[in-house]
């Protein structure tokens, strides 16, 4: 009899452990369900692809992540207007075989110019795309608002490597045909969270200036002091470290793909012999698989002043993440899944 009482206890302890496992796991990155099965996390793809090809990359991790059913992308939206945008993302779309993920883009008055390094030119003439231009795209907050308003609460992630205008317009937004709540209830509704290539804290500082905060501060402003549902931010002086690409481009096992033609051209363009710095790359690692092992955390609160400094002030509302792994394990893991070809995936 008393050995039985000891089993029990021993299956009660055990059961404990692994629905506490379960749980962390739901918190690091994946939904689950009540029965521990993993479900893909839902993705909207915020990005301001033009210029920098590192959001070539972290498009590229998403569709790996797709494949392997670790995410499902709801949306791909961009936070500029480049002449190439919509047409870029079409192609790396539809190279994955997922031509049916809506295109949505920021309407806001930009410069209308072409990709100055030419590799998304050379792309979108040389493979296929749904969307042909800018023009057949929705405007960015109303394809963000219908595609929450669809989503179960608390469900979807948001994975921005761009500029924060779409998310400020979204925060902003009144009720329409899609939802009778106004963009922040809707947020808060339906986001589960916030993940951020944004920030840098200078070396020894408790400040620094980067480019997606900068390029549109008030935006910027607005989110970092509006936002209510987790927020995680991957910084600068992560995404600085980690360099990719350069295996891609001598892969002789990969032809006719948009994703290494685009890093070749444009590592040649940049006579780039390291790898391109891969800032975007680390916001989709730590947004579909979770935060740990990879990286490290602190909780930490920012303002964003007028000339665009991001400022470290009293609080916990962010999530800042660091390096746990070395930068040339997690270089190695991205490099890995931007070598992803496209299978017969789902739509």
């Amino acid at each position: 009899m008393l050995q039985r009482i000891k089993l029990c206890l021993q299956l009660i302890a055990m059961s404990k452990l692994f629905f506490l496992l379960i749980y962390l796991i739901g918190l690091n990155g994946f939904h689950t369900t009540s029965n521990g099965k993993r479900q893909p996390a839902l993705i909207i793809f915020d990005t301001d692809i033009a210029e920098d090809y590192d959001d070539v990359g972290a498009l590229t991790l998403l569709h790996a992540f797709a494949n392997k059913g670790e995410a499902k992308i709801l949306a791909t939206i961009s936070s500029n207007a480049f002449e190439t945008t919509v047409p870029t993302i079409s192609v790396i779309n539809d190279y994955f075989g997922r031509s049916n993920i809506p295109i949505g883009i920021t309407k806001r008055n930009q410069p209308n110019r072409p990709c100055p390094q030419g590799w998304a030119q050379a792309i979108i003439a040389k493979y296929s795309h749904t969307y042909s231009s800018n023009n057949d795209a929705k405007e960015a907050v109303a394809l963000y608002r219908e595609i929450l308003s669809k989503q179960a609460d608390n469900s979807v992630t948001i994975v921005t490597v761009g500029f924060f205008t779409n998310i400020a317009d979204l925060l902003s937004s009144p009720p329409d045909e899609y939802s009778r709540l106004n963009g922040q209830d809707l947020v808060n509704k339906k986001v589960k969270r916030l993940v951020s290539m944004a920030a840098r804290l200078d070396s020894g500082k408790n400040s620094g200036k980067e480019y997606n905060v900068c390029i549109d501060k008030e935006a910027s402003k607005k989110v970092f002091e509006q936002w209510q549902k987790p927020f995680i931010i991957s910084p600068f002086e992560v995404g600085e470290k980690i360099f990719t690409g350069i295996p891609l481009v001598k892969d002789s096992g990969i032809q006719n793909s948009p994703i290494k033609d685009a890093f070749t051209i444009a590592l040649q363009k940049d006579k780039n012999n390291i790898g391109r710095m891969s800032w975007d790359e680390t916001a989709v690692l730590a947004a579909v698989r979770g935060i740990d092992p990879y990286f490290s955390q602190r909780k930490l609160n920012l303002k964003i002043k007028d000339d665009c400094t991001d400022t470290l002030i009293a609080g916990s509302k962010i999530t800042y993440l660091g390096f746990n792994m070395k930068p040339a394990a997690i270089q190695n893991i991205i490099e890995q899944l931007i070598h992803e070809r496209p299978i017969k995936a789902v739509k």
